[in-house]
């Protein structure tokens, strides 16, 4: 298998490895719903969510992902728990599956546990997603994104803000993300990743903790004897 390019490698951790299996399918997204006009900007929306996450030195929560494959209507299903530090670091570890994503601030690994294979890669020579750079401690969502503001309560989401924001540089990891962010603690809830294909990424992130400390080990991976290791 040839090395992961910084594109594919985006599209890698997007996608959380996801295998798609089939599965009951994933609910139709509801049609585009305009927010009240009255209501905080776009961009306002954007200035709380990225003030939140400028003061946050750590995030850890536990996740749960949807993966569909619009074509087929497949979905697969995984959970785990995610760990975020800045700058740079982050820990996925996938109960559902053994998969971990683990960059240390200068190493990225993405091991997949069904294959047994890691790919290894230096972090200046990756590409984050810009979907969840900002909680890396890095990127900004008004200048990462065009943003338009979704009606939350029309989509389900009540309670909270929906903003769609599609990337103001090309990615072939996705063409739309939605970010699914909570009025009181303007804390992201939820992002989806929507590509060109129709196939939709979803993460909800469920008991979140900020600025406390991480383990030690939290962003050092060894892979089980035997992986192959893959390089760029």
């Amino acid at each position: 298998m040839r090395p992961l390019s910084s594109a594919l490698l985006a599209a890698v951790i997007a996608s959380g490895l996801a295998q798609v299996a089939s599965a009951a399918p994933d609910p139709a997204p509801s049609p585009p719903a305009v927010a009240n006009p009255g209501d905080p900007t776009p961009e306002a929306i954007a200035d709380r969510v990225q003030a939140f996450y400028d003061r946050t030195k750590t995030f850890a929560a536990d996740f749960t992902q949807r993966y569909t494959i619009k074509a087929y209507n497949r979905t697969k299903d995984s959970r785990g728990k995610v760990v975020f530090e800045k700058p740079g670091k982050m820990s996925w570890r996938y109960a559902s599956n053994g998969n971990r994503v683990v960059a240390d601030g200068k190493l990225l690994r993405v091991y997949e546990d069904e294959n047994k294979q890691m790919y290894e890669q230096p972090m200046d020579q990756s590409q984050y997603p810009a979907a969840l750079s900002f909680l890396l401690g890095g990127g900004s969502v008004k200048k990462s994104f065009t943003l338009q503001k979704l009606d939350g309560a029309r989509l389900g989401f009540t309670g909270g803000w929906v903003l769609k924001g599609e990337p103001k540089e090309p990615t072939p990891a996705y063409q739309t993300m939605l970010l699914y962010v909570d009025s009181k603690t303007s804390q992201v809830r939820r992002v989806m990743l929507i590509d060109a294909q129709g196939n939709r990424n979803r993460f909800d992130f469920l008991n979140p903790v900020v600025n406390e400390k991480t383990l030690p080990d939290e962003f050092k991976f060894v892979p089980p004897k035997g992986t192959k290791v893959i390089k760029p």
